[in-house]
């Protein structure tokens, strides 16, 4: 009986911590698949907190949102999305990476006007790049930055396509307004193993 007894809270604990490895697995596997970078970026956006309301997917750059009604939650299946306050990804933005059920802590309370899917790799999937040694200096009206990073990883000059000035001048301009700047008065191209980063970004406050 004993026996018996012993062997039923063997198998019991057996179960146990093979469902556990399984849920991890599970876990790992989800946020693995996540981030793909052969995927192409997905999110959907929802009026009210908690995931309700109306709702639109989102799969491509959308200058100009035009919806009647403000964005309060998202959903994420992959990539990173920068969320901007007024149109052509203007004003205060932020980038989102993941499901966020109220997007007022993020976004403290701002109108979502358009989005966009950032960071490179698969149209939006984040791919981290070397770790940045950003070295700062800071003035009243200026900032200046060796290496913009991101998550303590370096920032991509062009999320997207080839490298050009342009694009690295609205990228500078983007990351300088994420950090509390009004854009970027000067940044430089550096190019590591092949792909090319922000460098030597200057971020102002006013008339750049």
């Amino acid at each position: 009986m004993k026996t018996a007894y012993r062997l039923s809270i063997l198998a019991a604990a057996a179960a146990s911590i093979g469902a556990g490895f399984l849920a991890t697995s599970y876990a790992q596997t989800a946020e693995t698949e996540r981030y793909r970078p052969d995927r192409p970026p997905e999110a959907t956006i929802y009026r009210d907190a908690g995931y309700r309301g109306p709702a639109v997917f989102v799969g491509e750059e959308k200058p100009n949102l035009g919806l009647a009604w403000p964005v309060n939650s998202i959903r994420v299946p992959n990539g990173r999305w920068e969320l901007c306050e007024r149109t052509r990804y203007r004003g205060n933005c932020r980038t989102v990476d993941r499901d966020t059920p109220m997007l007022n802590n993020v976004l403290r309370g701002l109108t979502i006007q358009s989005i966009r899917p950032v960071g490179g790799g698969g149209g939006g999937g984040w791919n981290p790049g070397p770790p940045a040694n950003d070295q700062v200096a800071r003035g009243n009206f200026a900032e200046f930055h060796t290496q913009p990073a991101e998550r303590n990883y370096r920032v991509l000059a062009c999320a997207r396509g080839s490298a050009t000035a342009n694009c690295a001048a609205q990228t500078a301009d983007t990351w300088c307004r994420s950090i509390g700047w009004n854009g970027s008065a000067r940044e430089h191209m550096e190019t590591v193993s092949g792909r090319v980063y922000l460098a030597d970004v200057l971020c102002v406050r006013s008339g750049y």
